[in-house]
């Protein structure tokens, strides 16, 4: 298989266990210029709203916030940070677990518990708005510390997850083709909501290696590429968003080359970290105070 289509796999694995729910609705929303604000000044005291999964809500990565319940926000997550740098009045609605989808309509948790859409903490006096959705619409994760790693106890020198995802590519582009739809979706009703307000993507970093599994991340040997593709083709579906709605896009990706979960210096917590300031296979601070120094910068 190429590596140039190891995300849109590992979407259709979904597809294949008839797992995947429809992405959005066919329900046309209001169009408006999400890109007018690009560059857009942003001062001390402005309204700046976070939508994101859990690598924006960053468990673990500092004390957790009493008042964020079930989506686990960390006190010191970049939202945070790049919120007390530029003296903003932050409104974070990141939640863990979050697909694109629950940005604009309720997150379902165990326990029936439901969180309120994350877009409605955007408001016409929002200034700012950082998005950082979409590894969740296709279960990135789930996939590959779940199922590969499941199947690589049996063949640990194979690629058993590539395998058993063959033959089901043009399905899994079809999903990410869905998460940048409805990215669309989420920077368009921004930009309705808050029409003064500045929109940045922000990325995904270097997760998984490029060359070879460790003891942090115990998947086969051929499925490395599918790991490591399957994130970067995610994130390259971010970009493509970013580009097509003129709007700025944070490269996380670029600037964690080297820190991911089975490098000498991981700015990611393998299977059991065991430093006690991240959460399995997510961001420890390191990552998270690299994302607040390039969101500062963006902003200027």
């Amino acid at each position: 298989m190429s590596r140039r289509r190891a995300a849109s796999v590992c979407a259709a694995l979904l597809v294949a266990g008839g797992l995947l729910a429809a992405c959005g609705d066919p329900d046309e929303e209001p169009r408006h210029d999400a890109g007018a604000n690009k560059g857009r000044s942003i001062e001390a005291g402005d309204r700046y709203v976070a939508l994101g999964d859990s690598y924006t809500a960053a468990y673990l990565t500092g004390e957790t916030d009493p008042e964020s319940g079930a989506c686990l926000r960390s006190l010191t997550n970049y939202p945070r940070l790049v919120a007390e740098r530029l003296d903003l009045e932050l409104v974070d609605a990141s939640c863990g677990g979050a697909t694109s989808r629950d940005v604009l309509s309720p997150q379902e948790k165990e326990g029936g518990t439901a969180i309120p859409a994350q877009i409605e903490a955007v408001t016409s006096t929002t200034d700012l708005v950082t998005i950082s959705v979409g590894a969740n619409d296709i279960d990135l994760y789930g996939i590959v510390i779940g199922t590969c790693v499941s199947l690589a106890e049996s063949d640990p020198d194979g690629s058993p997850c590539t395998d058993l995802a063959e033959g089901t590519e043009d399905k899994g582009e079809r999903n990410l083709a869905a998460v940048g739809d409805t990215l669309a979706r989420i920077v368009r009703t921004v930009a309705a909501k808050a029409p003064k307000a500045r929109v940045v993507l922000v990325g995904y970093p270097q997760t998984f290696p490029p060359e070879r599994p460790c003891p942090d991340l115990r998947i086969a040997k051929g499925d490395v590429d599918f790991a490591y593709d399957a994130a970067r083709e995610v994130t390259d579906t971010l970009r493509s968003a970013a580009d097509a709605m003129g709007i700025e896009y944070v490269d996380v990706w670029s600037a964690t080359a080297g820190h991911d979960i089975c490098a000498e210096e991981p700015w990611i917590a393998g299977a059991e970290p065991d430093r006690g300031d991240g959460f399995a296979y997510h961001p420890f601070p390191e990552e998270q105070r690299t994302v607040a120094d390039l969101l500062a910068a963006t902003l200027g």
